[in-house]
């Protein structure tokens, strides 16, 4: 019989949201979609989203302080969610060896990153979902093939580290764990969001994948107009 690890969203911080994350986009890393349905094109085309982007959720400033957290990046650097301030963040929960909806989530960060001018362009912090794979050459290989902007930045740790970020941030995560031919395989399903967080540190917008650059690059906007609100931290 599989295992099933089961992380459940924060009730207490979002209770209006709680449903929204856990039914509006999951997806299986290992290939299968749930929640957002990816059509073929005839003749083998390219595929295509099917779900009706989401035009993301704004909030107040200064009403919703950004969860704290420590982990290291891609370099095995320590880096916390503090030590950005400053500078407008993407915080996105991405699995590194998903070859469904991630890269393509990816592909929306790089966009909107690259559509934004050089000096005001956000850092994107993509908190691991998979914690058995994470390694140097999973991460080389997303870089690559991903084509990851510079802005990028992984944030790793274990399970329990990064269990609590999940938690934090109401991030629904099951991983089904499977021995095939003495080879242990995790199967792991997440919600697909990312965060707008301002550069005082205050969540400023939602998105629930499938999202679309341009409403993701309003929002940077939006919350990097106001710098001035540094002043609340």
């Amino acid at each position: 019989m599989p295992r099933h690890v089961s992380v459940s969203p924060a009730s207490n911080r979002f209770p209006r949201l709680k449903v929204v994350l856990v039914a509006g986009a999951v997806a299986i890393g290992a290939g299968v979609g749930i929640g957002v349905a990816i059509a073929q094109g005839s003749g083998g085309g390219p595929s295509k989203l099917t779900a009706r982007a989401d035009p993301g959720v704004t909030f107040a400033p200064g009403t919703r302080r950004a969860p704290e957290f420590a982990l290291r990046d891609q370099t095995g650097k320590q880096f916390s969610l503090r030590s950005l301030r400053g500078r407008t963040v993407i915080l996105s929960f991405i699995d590194p060896v998903c070859r469904n909806l991630c890269p393509l989530e990816a592909k929306v960060l790089n966009d909107t990153v690259a559509t934004l001018p050089a000096s005001s362009r956000p850092v994107v912090v993509a908190v691991s979902v998979n914690p058995w794979n994470q390694t140097a050459a999973d991460l080389a290989i997303d870089a690559r093939k991903w084509r990851l902007v510079p802005e990028w930045r992984w944030a790793l740790g274990t399970y329990r580290q990064l269990s609590r970020v999940w938690q934090s941030y109401a991030i629904g995560v099951q991983v089904q764990t499977k021995t095939l031919a003495g080879v242990t395989v995790h199967q792991v399903a997440h919600t697909e969001a990312a965060y707008v967080v301002d550069p005082a540190g205050y969540e400023r917008s939602l998105f629930i994948y499938p999202y679309r650059s341009e409403d993701v690059v309003s929002a940077v906007r939006l919350a990097s107009a106001g710098r001035s609100s540094s002043s609340q931290r």
